[in-house]
């Protein structure tokens, strides 16, 4: 229920009724997707999650949706590779190299991997919503200048301080636990010159 309320009352990911397509990377039971899918009938999530069990969950939660999401079965990060990833009881809280009772072993694709093969099927990418536990920063960070012009808005959950992401490129703001990364709109002689 704190997922639910997190993302369909305080609107921690607020999408446009207009999104058409979403990477959600860290999908967990796909309580965001399901947000990001009933936006309008257009929508398609490209999600991402590596634990299973939540996995099972997230195909049940969007069985009315299945022609609409694209499931990839794997952490993303900085690096491609097989890595232990932490997990607990309740599914909420995992990720790779977390000190955690228990882990299993999980394929991580890198993210400009993920990314270049959304926008390759897609034309552009609406909202990337990256929350995995600690990743987000070095996650976002290794997005590429030309993936990044592909991207309308960056959002990613931190309890911690972020140094600047994309400076010149994104501008960065934060609600609750929440930031926000937005194209920085060029001047208008730098416009003017591009559209020249």
């Amino acid at each position: 229920m704190v997922t639910v309320t997190e993302i369909f009352c305080r609107l921690d990911y607020r999408a446009k009724p207009t999104v058409k397509t979403v990477v959600d990377i860290g999908s967990n039971i796909g309580i965001s997707a399901l947000y990001f899918l009933t936006r309008n009938r257009g929508a398609h999530c490209y999600l991402a999650e590596p634990d299973p069990r939540n996995v099972a969950r997230l195909r049940r939660n969007l069985a009315p949706f299945a022609d609409r999401y694209t499931l990839d079965e794997c952490a993303v990060s900085d690096v491609s590779g097989t890595f232990d990833f932490g997990i607990e009881s309740t599914g909420r809280y995992g990720a790779i190299g977390l000190d955690l009772p228990r882990s299993i072993r999980v394929q991580c694709r890198e993210i400009n991997d993920l990314l270049q093969a959304v926008i390759a099927n897609a034309g552009r990418i609406d909202i990337l919503k990256v929350d995995t536990e600690g990743m987000e920063e070095r996650a976002v960070r290794a997005i590429r200048p030309h993936v990044l012009r592909e991207i309308d808005l960056i959002y990613l959950e931190s309890l911690v301080p972020l140094g600047p992401l994309h400076p010149g490129s994104m501008q960065q703001t934060k609600r609750l636990a929440t930031w926000r990364l937005t194209p920085v709109v060029p001047s208008t002689p730098e416009r003017f010159r591009k559209a020249r």
